[in-house]
């Protein structure tokens, strides 16, 4: 008996061995085998070849392989694109990737990694093993489009991704793992992405809706950091900014468009679109901005509002000096064609744009007013909702100066800066001025001493209220009036 016992667990044994030789074996020779077929099989029979072997073991497989098509139908496919982002930031010399495409358009400033066909990428999710492979297709060319389907004109690849998993996590995979990626890939996007400023193309604006702004790269140096601009208004805006982004389900919750209005007005020179550049940077944000002047009619300005993408932001300069916002006659003169030879935005249609049915046509929007003039804006214009935040960018102070002086010459302190800031507050002087002194004088030796002469011969007594931290309205110099 217990040799009986003895010799069939040798026979077991024996056994294993061979099973496991015989797998090794196998395993060994997949490996070699498609190394060999990658370095020397051309493109088109690696496709077939490889297709070919995950399909014969999927049929013994309790894997589940999803496909993901490049298009769908009409439009491209979200997942699709979500996808191809979110794997190229998880290519690394640490993966057993051989192959990865890297592009990078001229006037961009980051490389894109992509993966390349046929490679296999492995992804962790909670825990859970998910394997991607991206999958290149030749396809003949055909004397036929169906108008349904992007895949049917006479492209000569169709693309797609598989991704394979174990059956079991099908749900964690539809409710968790792609709306993760679709989510990851949007951030990594937007924070990666050039950032454009987009003007009216007047002469296509009755076109094609992508057709109605032209873009071009903004590359404007200007951040929250070397801003010059009062430390208190500065860090209102910023942690202001935070909270807007942050609050996407609260403005759903409340029954409000996400958007936010600002209104910078104050004089010329006082830093208004260096603090939109600071903005966008930031936000990394696209930056549209809109002559009113040139539009003819209130369908226009729905237009272009249709034709904005979403989370960028709108800027309006000198509103005061573009519209007839003060006279509210002059939308039923425009009505009834007397007084005026041509149309115009209406008060009524810039306030349905920036507060009524319009403004819901896209999310995570900011929209900046600029003006010389708040006193010469309609009240209408004003109230929360619609100019949620009003800044008034003022003349410059000492802790402006300061800032000037760190960027301009590299300056945290110096002896004459007591005097400077004594004569800067009996002073009106802008940021820009004082900038262009500091610019000006960059390679003198005494550009300090120098500012200090332009000062005195500057000097000008202050009108009552220049000062103060209010405006002529008793404001603050910025008001928060959204809901808390």
């Amino acid at each position: 008996m217990t040799f009986f016992s003895s010799s069939s667990a040798e026979n077991n044994l024996a056994t294993a061995k061979t099973v496991l030789s015989v797998v090794a074996s196998v395993a060994t020779t997949a490996v070699v085998v498609r190394s060999v077929a990658r370095d020397l099989l051309p493109s088109y029979i690696q496709e077939y070849f490889f297709s070919g072997i995950r399909s014969f073991l999927n049929r013994f497989s309790s894997q589940l392989t999803m496909v993901i098509d490049e298009f769908d139908g009409l439009v491209n496919n979200q997942i699709y694109e979500a996808a191809q982002i979110y794997l190229g930031s998880k290519v690394s010399p640490n993966t057993n990737t051989r192959r990865i495409k890297v592009s990078k358009p001229e006037k961009d400033k980051n490389f894109t990694i992509s993966v390349e066909s046929n490679e296999e990428i492995v992804d962790v999710f909670n825990g859970v093993k998910f394997n991607w492979v991206l999958i290149c297709r030749r396809v003949e060319s055909r004397n036929f489009q169906n108008p349904r389907d992007l895949n049917s004109t006479l492209r000569s690849e169709v693309r797609s991704f598989e991704l394979t998993f174990h059956k079991k996590n099908k749900d964690m995979v539809l409710k968790s793992y792609l709306p993760f990626i679709i989510k990851e890939s949007k951030s990594m996007k937007q924070e990666t992405k050039m950032l454009r400023i987009f003007t009216v193309d007047y002469e296509n604006m009755y076109g094609n809706l992508n057709d109605a702004w032209i873009a071009a790269n903004l590359d404007h140096p200007a951040t929250f950091e070397t801003l010059a601009l009062d430390p208190e208004i500065k860090n209102f805006v910023l942690e202001d900014l935070k909270r807007f982004v942050k609050r996407k389900e609260y403005y759903r919750k409340v029954g409000k468009a996400w958007k936010r209005g600002y209104l910078l007005y104050g004089p010329p020179g006082t830093g208004k679109s260096s603090l939109i550049a600071a903005m966008a940077n930031y936000l990394h944000f696209d930056i549209y901005d809109l002559e009113l002047t040139e539009l003819r009619s209130n369908s226009e300005l729905r237009r272009l509002l249709v034709a904005m993408a979403n989370r960028s932001i709108l800027v309006v300069e000198d509103i005061d000096c573009t519209i007839e916002f003060r006279d509210r006659t002059a939308e039923s003169r425009a009505a009834t064609g007397s007084s005026t030879s041509y149309k115009q935005v209406t008060l009524s249609g810039m306030l349905n744009f920036i507060d009524g049915l319009w403004s819901s046509c896209g999310d995570e929007r900011i929209i900046v007013f600029t003006t010389n003039h708040k006193d010469k804006l309609d009240p209408a214009l004003l109230r929360p909702g619609r100019m949620d935040v009003h800044i008034h960018m003022s003349y410059c102070t000492p802790c402006v100066f300061r800032q000037l002086a760190s960027n301009y010459l590299g300056i945290k302190d110096h002896v004459l800066f007591q005097g400077i800031d004594d004569l800067i507050q009996a002073t009106q002087v802008t940021p820009a001025e004082l900038a262009e002194q500091l610019l000006k004088n960059n390679d003198n030796k005494t550009p300090l001493a120098d500012l200090i002469d332009f000062l005195k011969k500057n000097m000008k007594k202050p009108e009552a209220g220049d000062r103060q931290q209010t405006d002529g309205d008793g404001d603050k110099q910025w008001d928060d009036n959204i809901e808390s």
